[in-house]
């Protein structure tokens, strides 16, 4: 007859000490509470560091034959190797320019990464420059185009001389402090060889922020720097000068037509007043005569014309400059 094993009542308090006891062949666990707790980062840039840990670093000899792989056979993973080799050079240089870009140091860093695939492009393995002094050079050239359009809302740099200058200028400046040397605008000059009015203005840019025409002036102001701004119409006595100039230039004008005869009239009219002029052609069909012809006409007229303002008029040359149109 099978008999039912006896199973040994355990108190609640037994239960409790034995699970708190470990194993023999287990390491204990920590009892800390503050351990047990401790909050999961979710850092973009310390996963992202993280994540490019994994991909190990390759010595010269492995850099080329990679290149050499891309480039002769444009082998993929060969490229794809050469590239994420070397993401924490990417790291390095972006974080070399953050004291220019204080926002996140991602968006330095992803473009810096365009650099370096640019790079991986275009090396060439038979130079026998390494790969990451070459990449180095793309990953700051696109990191620093990046500054450049995104530092405020007016680009600071559009051109290749500006970008060169905004390098020097900062690799230079960082010297001379590092030297205790005051890097003014004359010395910095001399050493870069370019103009003192181009230094003050290319640091002019970098210290100046962008501000809003609709903000006050002052906190407690009701005039906003927009206020300010020259207005784009002419000033008032400026119009009234051209409605003048406009009104003797059409009396003078009228006189001279009324002087005119024949074929001169359609010409001054047609040719020299109108917002439409008609063409020579046109004009030498209406008369039967030829395009040459029409011209010579016109060229005289203008003559005339010209002899016949400077006699009628004393002040020609301020007349023609208050003239906007006629």
């Amino acid at each position: 007859m099978f008999k039912t094993p006896k199973i040994k009542k355990v108190s609640t308090v037994e239960r409790e000490t034995s699970a708190e006891v470990p194993k023999s062949d287990e390491e204990p666990r920590p009892t800390n509470i503050q351990d047990r707790h401790q909050p999961v980062s979710f850092d973009p840039f310390l996963l992202y560091l993280d994540e490019i840990k994994r991909y190990p670093l390759l010595s010269r000899e492995d850099e080329r034959d990679l290149a050499i792989r891309y480039r002769e056979k444009d082998d993929i993973e060969a490229a794809y190797k050469l590239v994420t080799a070397n993401l924490r050079l990417v790291v390095k240089i972006a974080m070399g320019f953050q004291r220019h870009w204080m926002q996140n140091l991602m968006d330095l860093i992803q473009e810096g990464n365009v650099g370096l695939m640019q790079a991986a492009k275009k090396f060439d393995p038979y130079k026998g420059y390494k790969f990451s002094y070459y990449a180095s050079f793309w990953i700051k050239a696109y990191i620093m185009k990046f500054i450049m359009d995104n530092w405020k809302l007016v680009k600071i740099g559009t051109t290749q001389t500006q970008r060169k200058l905004f390098s020097n200028l900062r690799k230079e400046k960082g010297r001379l402090e590092a030297q205790g040397i005051e890097a003014s605008p004359k010395l910095l000059s001399d050493r870069l060889n370019v103009k003192e009015s181009e230094i003050i203005e290319m640091d002019q840019r970098l210290n100046m922020w962008d501000i809003s025409l609709d903000s006050p002036l002052k906190e407690d102001s009701e005039d906003t720097y927009k206020s300010f701004l020259p207005s784009d119409d002419l000033p008032v006595d400026d119009r009234i000068a051209d409605q003048e100039a406009k009104a003797i230039l059409h009396d003078k004008l009228m006189l001279f037509k009324g002087q005119l005869k024949g074929r001169e009239v359609v010409i001054f009219e047609k040719r020299l007043l109108s917002e439409g002029p008609m063409t020579l052609q046109e004009i030498g069909d209406k008369f039967g005569i030829s395009r040459e012809r029409v011209r010579q006409i016109e060229s005289r007229l203008k003559k005339k014309l010209k002899i016949y303002l400077e006699e009628e008029i004393t002040d020609i040359d301020l007349l023609q400059e208050n003239m906007i149109e006629i």
